[in-house]
């Protein structure tokens, strides 16, 4: 999502009504059940129908945590920019259906109050937190990252508590926090516009001391250089780590957030040292990109589960089903949370293959 501070992101009552009615659209209806949670799953015997794409309407960056209390936790990107939401389900599936509560909203001025993007839940020390980029209601593009903090065993109850910015090296366009541990220390990848640098937005690793504080030194792992990745704007964004077969893989999202956004692979030995540059190799092509034939569109900000067999490895990212935009990407409300199976090679590296095309549900 990163963009130049200069491009002002229009907030005229034309392009609010056409989000609302969009996302109200888009969202698919509720069945009865507990808050947050799909109905139940179709009972034993039953065939399981195929995966059902898009999965989740009008929600982009998505983000998908498979708790130990066999939910899957969702939350993503509203395209009216002002809240973060959850949903629930016992399936992946359910999360198209399940309801969805908002459980924090921006503020009306000051810090929080504007860019309310990409939100991660994630479970650190027996709580819940939450990662999202935000801006000043007064300068929209002044974006940083900030987190939140609920000590409740369900993050659809307790308080929300602001844990205020992460601070890093510079004080930046940044955005797209997502946290993983290895080898027992707790890490941070995120994107962010370095001084001096003629980009938009790098990715960058360091350690944390705390689920809000970094320690150490903040590295630089990849800055747009490729065709492929100064599109429209030259962004590398949205990582997400993997750790399979004695590696680790590093997805991010690059260009501009049109039909030209694609992902790249960043991958490291498990037993190599994480902060240096050097142990990480990027793919000089994409892995996964637009495809006319199955007609999907700017795929990218990716997370990845597993399916309900606990093994299968699922790729779950964004992205439109058509090509053309009038105007500013960002202003168009229609990026859809996608799910499909990864495939892996015979060396060990994913396969991401192509996004799959729409499926139908039954009885439409």
């Amino acid at each position: 999502m990163s963009r130049d501070r200069d491009h002002a992101l229009p907030h005229s009552p034309s392009r609010r009504r056409l989000l609302m009615g969009a996302a109200a659209a888009g969202a698919l209806a509720a069945v009865p059940a507990l808050p947050g949670t799909a109905a139940a799953a179709a009972p034993a015997g039953r065939p399981k129908p195929a995966p059902v794409n898009p999965l989740v309407r009008n929600r982009a960056d998505p983000h998908i945590h498979r708790h130990k209390d066999g939910f899957y936790y969702f939350t993503a990107t509203a395209p009216e920019y002002d809240r973060i939401i959850l949903r629930r389900s016992r399936t992946l599936d359910g999360l198209g259906t399940a309801a969805e509560s908002v459980i924090w909203r921006a503020h009306p001025t000051g810090n929080m109050g504007a860019h309310i993007w990409a939100p991660e839940l994630h479970r650190i020390g027996g709580k819940w937190y939450i990662y999202f980029a935000a801006a000043p209601a007064e300068d929209v593009w002044a974006i940083r990252i900030w987190v939140l903090e609920n000590a409740h065993p369900d993050p659809f109850k307790g308080t929300w508590v602001e844990r205020g910015q992460v601070k890093t090296a510079w004080e930046t366009f940044s955005l797209d926090a997502t946290t993983f541990t290895h080898r027992g220390k707790r890490y941070l990848a995120w994107a962010q516009h370095e001084p001096g640098m003629d980009n938009n937005t790098g990715i960058f690793l360091s350690e944390m001391a705390n689920p809000w504080t970094l320690q150490g030194p903040q590295v630089r792992l990849s800055t747009p250089e490729y065709d492929w990745e100064c599109i429209g704007f030259k962004v590398n964004e949205g990582p997400y780590v993997l750790k399979r077969n004695g590696r680790l893989f590093m997805t991010y999202s690059a260009s501009a957030t049109d039909s030209n956004y694609c992902m790249g692979l960043l991958t490291a030995d498990t037993d190599s040292h994480l902060l240096d540059p050097m142990s990480w190799s990027k793919s000089p092509v994409p892995v996964f990109t637009s495809n006319d034939t199955t007609k999907q569109y700017g795929p990218g900000h990716n997370c990845f589960t597993v399916a309900e067999d606990g093994r299968t490895d699922v790729l779950v990212y964004h992205a439109r089903q058509y090509k053309e935009i009038n105007g500013d990407p960002l202003n168009d409300p229609n990026r859809h949370t996608r799910a499909q199976k990864l495939g892996w090679k015979a060396d060990g590296t994913p396969d991401f293959g192509v996004p799959v095309a729409d499926t139908v549900p039954a009885g439409d």
